[in-house]
């Protein structure tokens, strides 16, 4: 079998599919895409497909990472164009490569988020220094298994607010986040927030995450997992 690895994008109202609707899509395009999948044994065969480090619903993303086995050795770039294409607008395939080996997951330790509210800047950079002046920040999310209690900020690596841009009209935070377990979420970190400094967080926030891989030596940014070692 041949693995390829793949790297896709959420953008504008598709960021509202959930990682079931995707799953869904994707395998749809595989079959309209023609790629010849290598399947599962057992009594109800499945195409091998490994997803990773799924964002949230409601999330856009430029950093969606998913495994693939073929049954032939085809050319990454030519199943990069035949997946994309046969994706809806908003799915899009941005990066495929064939796999070395080893975990896809494993090199998927932090993730980069851009978070844009509508919040006064100066209010929310006192905010981002009381939180980070903080040694710990509990909050409370719902989960499959009840409600469930954890420090978001101890997964934070690093949090400011981002420099004006002029596409972005609202104030835009940078938040790099560790893969934890449990795992913390950005939505979480604007909980401790408003719990620190009972900050309001205002309308509904856009969340990005702009990307995802291994965390960097410096702690400063992560580094493409599709790269090589």
């Amino acid at each position: 079998m041949q693995r390829l690895r793949i790297r896709y994008a959420k953008r504008g109202r598709l960021r509202f599919t959930s990682h079931r609707d995707f799953s869904r899509a994707f395998e749809r395009a595989v079959f309209r895409a023609g790629i010849p999948m290598a399947y599962s044994s057992g009594f109800n065969p499945h195409p091998r497909i490994s997803y990773a480090g799924a964002a949230p619903t409601g999330s856009a993303s430029e950093a969606e990472y998913l495994e693939i086995a073929l049954a032939e050795v085809l050319d990454p770039d030519q199943v990069r164009i035949d997946l994309d294409a046969s994706l809806p607008d908003g799915l899009d395939v941005l990066d495929v490569v064939v796999s070395p080996g080893g975990s896809l997951a494993d090199r998927l330790q932090a993730s980069r988020w851009l978070i844009d509210l509508d919040v006064d800047r100066d209010r929310a950079a006192e905010a981002v220094a009381a939180f980070l002046a903080e040694e710990s920040v509990s909050v409370e999310r719902m989960t499959k298994k009840g409600l469930r209690a954890f420090d978001c900020r101890a997964a934070v690596v690093t949090l400011n607010v981002a420099d004006p841009a002029a596409e972005v009209s609202r104030t835009r935070l940078d938040l790099l986040l560790e893969h934890t377990v449990p795992a913390v979420r950005p939505d979480d970190v604007l909980t401790g927030l408003s719990t620190v400094t009972g900050i309001d967080i205002g309308g509904a926030p856009l969340l990005t995450r702009s990307a995802q891989g291994l965390l960097d030596a410096e702690r400063t940014g992560v580094r493409d997992p599709l790269a090589e070692a």
